[in-house]
């Protein structure tokens, strides 16, 4: 049950918070920006100031799908960000923005996550069996189980690497929009408690997997007395 109680409290945790970042994305989608310039044009200007070349700025379907791809080193947007005039699109358009400016100067944390990529993609697919059935065996076959706290582990990392990669991308994108003045007084202020509740939904998901981890942790201890 010690599982089920874990995913109880953090779904609940990460349904709250992310409540919390539609409620202040669709107010401060409602508010126009100063300058009047779309989601795109902050992202152009951001990649210009950077001195960021070969990254192309692209529309992509879906509300709050935007991100960074490094493979193809295009800045992708939602509709809604891409051509939107608002507080949240140019937070959300200059927070990617600050991803193509990690990885063009090299970011040590971004280098790291992007490593674990193909790691992540394969502990993902068979994890979840892995650990099924090193639960239903682990008396008679600890090694499985502990296989699949091994490749739950490196979620886990990947996770809380994401962390730093989230929160320099925000101190990034914040920075130059108060220092362009795209953003002044309250329409920083806003700006800046968007994309605090959008980390915060990383938060939430390193710390739901770390709690995963320790009880699955547990079960294997518990097993070996």
């Amino acid at each position: 049950m010690g599982i089920y109680v874990i995913f109880g409290v953090f779904m609940l945790i990460s349904w709250a918070v992310s409540s919390q970042l539609k409620s202040k994305f669709n107010k401060y989608s409602r508010m126009g920006l100063r300058s009047g310039l779309s989601g795109r044009e902050v992202a152009e200007k951001m990649l210009r100031d950077g001195g960021v070349d070969g990254v192309r700025v692209i529309s992509t379907p879906g509300k709050l799908t935007d991100h960074y791809n490094p493979l193809d080193k295009t800045v992708n947007l939602s509709p809604e960000v891409y051509s939107g005039r608002s507080i949240s699109a140019a937070a959300v358009a200059a927070h990617e923005c600050g991803h193509a400016i990690q990885h063009a100067r090299s970011y040590a944390f971004l280098k790291m996550r992007s490593a674990l990529v193909p790691v992540i993609s394969v502990s993902s697919r068979y994890m979840q069996w892995i650990l099924l059935i090193g639960i239903l065996t682990v008396q008679a076959y600890p090694g499985i189980l502990l296989a699949g706290i091994v490749m739950f582990a490196m979620t886990t990392l990947f996770s809380f690497i994401t962390l730093p990669v989230e929160f320099d991308a925000t101190r990034r994108a914040l920075l130059w929009l108060r220092e362009t003045g795209l953003t002044v007084g309250e329409e920083h202020h806003y700006a800046k408690d968007a994309l605090k509740w959008a980390a915060l939904t990383y938060v939430v998901a390193a710390l739901a997997s770390l709690a995963t981890l320790m009880y699955y942790i547990m079960i294997f201890l518990g097993n070996r007395r």
